[in-house]
């Protein structure tokens, strides 16, 4: 996780810089959703490879944003699901749906 004087002064900076990413946002928004496997956002985020869904994963955990769970099965299963912190952001992501669903509206 960032310390406080290594993120932007800017509020808004600060949140491009841990969310900003295209694949961050997809990832984010199918998690609002419920638990994903790592390969079911491989096969849902297309055009993603598995080393940018590997480290936007792992960016994300540091960050406090996401969860990792490994349950202790044969084979292991690993589930990626929101934090707290992660959920907080709900709202974000809510108002970019409802402008974006407003955006298609208007070209119609």
């Amino acid at each position: 996780m960032l310390t406080k004087e290594e993120l932007p002064a800017c509020p808004v900076a600060t949140t491009v810089q841990l969310i900003g990413s295209k694949w961050k946002l997809l990832i984010i928004r199918n998690l609002r959703s419920r638990p994903w496997r790592f390969n079911e956002l491989k096969k849902d985020l297309e055009g993603i490879s598995q080393k940018v869904l590997t480290d936007s994963l792992r960016s994300m955990e540091e960050d406090g944003i996401i969860t990792r769970t490994v349950y202790p099965e044969v084979p292991p299963r690993v589930e990626y699901a929101l934090s707290p912190l992660g959920e907080s952001m709900r709202p974000i992501l809510d108002a970019m749906e409802q402008w974006g669903n407003d955006y298609k509206k208007q070209l119609q």
